[in-house]
């Protein structure tokens, strides 16, 4: 099967009647492994479930969302590949033009808080229907009460809002399949890991979060709370979890366990169509594609736990990779696709260099509670080493009709700089194989508060790197350069700090930054955290935070103006 079907006319074609599940999701029906829904979807298939995809279906009349029928086990609802508000608005609160997910790449298709508005979607169409299982990042970062920055407020839990079932919270292959078999099977599935859902009685042995009226009126609460939240969400130590909404209890199952090496590998098997479905493709091309096409997904999670970021709390905080041999063949099967040139574009995780290594304390006794992995330095349990993944990109090379594999997704240079043995070779490597030009890197920011509060290393880390990438390009026969991505407004961060920032980049950098994006924060994030109580949630103290639209702009244009603007206005002021 090139594709899920999408329509009545490919149920007919396959001889169905009725779908097991139906998925319905905030993007168009893109076939690939890097797609949540795609894979959920292909995954349940290889289990011989018959499952369906309604991509962005019309909230105005009934032809979408019934266009399938009714499933027979449960309905699937996702926002999509990433959060709809996050999607749909600028960290200006401006409505987004454009929408990389959707045919034509014009941001005309996905709802504000997608997962709500197909839920009721569902419900005003069928009643009393089957199950309706919520899943996919939005899901995963609101499933408790958390802060929400376009309303400006404490939110419930998303299942409360969307009036849904369960949610799967996570990367959710294992947990889904679960679900599926249980509602098949007509057993009880409460007790499924990676798993949300409503009771009116919480259960005994699970820890109490505070309630949804205390975390509203009370911002230490809040703190309290979220402190809770995020140390329960490993596999190995993690304790269910409850809070009270109202009159009843949202119930926060432990986490499952990651899925093994085999596993992963299992999915990647999948022979996914790398292209967007024929039912939507005569509405216009999806931009998404241009990038996924011919990437490789080498691993999940990141133990960075930078405290803007949402990966380690949806992804996890231990990195897993799929087998060389796993990649190595889906690279070839690159081959028999009539668009595949040579090129993969990129072949990496959420973050490119953590590929094959792992605490091993972490791997068998979880995450520790009182330090992480590579903040404020790299741990001495960690073991940075970049051999595998060196040997990985030479494999890959040598793959037969592979031309060029790049390695797009950011690096982490102060895992570079730690690995004494392979660090400096695999730089040289990535900057004489495999970057265009442009080598990521994503410091954030260079003033010392703000890195803390970031939870990002020193900026001496990143002139030490710096120093290390000049002399890698040194002795290279092609011309180099970083391009470094950088935050303003993050919390703790003024004007000060951000005319040091620019100061650093044009005297230690030389550059004009960029590519410098307005802090936005986001749902179960500790930076979203910061924003919203003014404190630092580890001290207790109280931090300066910029919430008005105006000045955040202002911080961003420091950095990126000028330095010839920079003196006209001085010139003009003086006047």
């Amino acid at each position: 099967m090139k594709f899920l079907p999408t329509t009545r006319d490919e149920l007919r074609e396959l001889g169905w009647d009725q779908l097991d599940v139906i998925l319905v999701s905030g993007d168009s029906y893109i076939d690939s492994p890097l797609i949540g829904i795609a894979v959920i979807g292909r995954y349940l298939a290889t289990r011989d479930y018959r499952v369906g995809i309604i991509a962005q279906p019309e909230l105005s009349s009934e032809r979408d969302i019934m266009r399938l029928g009714e499933p027979k086990l449960f309905w699937g609802v996702s926002g999509g590949s990433v959060d709809s508000m996050v999607a749909n608005y600028t960290a200006s609160k401006k409505k987004r033009r454009s929408d990389d997910f959707t045919p034509g790449g014009i941001n005309n298709r996905r709802p504000d808080r997608a997962v709500i508005v197909y839920s009721n979607l569902i419900r005003k169409y069928f009643k009393n229907t089957k199950p309706i299982v919520l899943g996919g990042i939005e899901a995963s970062l609101r499933r408790v009460a958390h802060y929400d920055y376009w309303s400006d407020k404490i939110r419930k839990s998303i299942l409360f809002d969307a009036k849904a079932d369960a949610l799967v919270y996570g990367m959710g292959e294992s947990t889904i399949l679960q679900l599926a078999d249980a509602f098949k099977l007509h057993l009880d599935w409460r007790k499924i890991r990676s798993l949300c859902y409503i009771s009116n009685e919480p259960p005994e042995d699970y820890l109490k979060l505070p309630s949804i009226d205390e975390v509203r009126h009370s911002k230490s609460q809040f703190t309290e709370m979220f402190h809770t939240f995020y140390r329960n969400n490993d596999p190995l130590t993690a304790r269910g979890l409850y809070q009270k909404h109202d009159t009843r209890y949202l119930i926060h199952n432990p986490p499952g366990s990651y899925l093994s090496q085999e596993e992963m590998d299992e999915v990647y098997e999948i022979n996914f169509a790398l292209e967007q479905h024929p039912y939507y493709q005569q509405f216009g091309d999806v931009r998404a594609l241009d990038t996924i096409r011919f990437s490789l997904a080498t691993h999940r999670g990141c133990y960075g736990e930078c405290n803007f970021c949402a990966i380690a709390v949806h992804q996890g905080q231990t990195v897993r990779w799929r087998s060389e041999q796993s990649i190595v063949n889906e690279a070839k099967r690159f081959n028999s696709h009539p668009r595949f040139r040579g090129i993969i574009s990129n072949a990496g995780g959420p973050t490119a260099n953590m590929y094959g290594f792992e605490c091993r304390k972490k791997l068998s006794e979880g995450c520790c509670e009182d330090k992480r992995c590579i903040y404020p330095t790299v741990c001495p349990f960690l073991k940075p080493d970049h051999n595998r993944q060196m040997n990985l990109l030479r494999m890959l090379t040598a793959v037969k009709g592979v031309k060029r594999v790049f390695v797009a997704s950011g690096i982490r240079y102060d895992l570079i700089i730690e690995d004494k043995l392979f660090g400096r070779a695999y730089l040289n490597q990535l900057v004489n194989r495999h970057t265009s030009g442009q080598l990521k890197v994503a410091p954030e920011h260079t003033d010392d508060t703000v890195l803390r509060l970031m939870g990002k290393p020193s900026s001496a880390a990143l002139t030490q790197f710096k120093a290390m990438f000049s002399d890698a390009v040194s002795h290279s026969e092609k011309e180099q350069f970083l391009t470094y991505y950088l935050i303003a407004a993050h919390p703790g961060c003024t004007d000060d700090e951000m005319k040091q920032l620019k100061s650093y980049t044009s005297h230690n950098l030389r550059i004009n930054p960029e590519q410098v994006q307005i802090f936005t924060p986001l749902p179960s994030t500790y930076s979203a955290l910061m924003y919203y109580t003014e404190q630092d949630p580890f001290t207790c103290k109280r931090i300066f935070v910029e919430k008005d639209i105006n000045r955040k702009k202002r911080q961003k244009d420091i950095l990126t103006r000028k330095p010839a603007q920079n003196k006209s206005k001085t010139r003009r002021s003086r006047q």
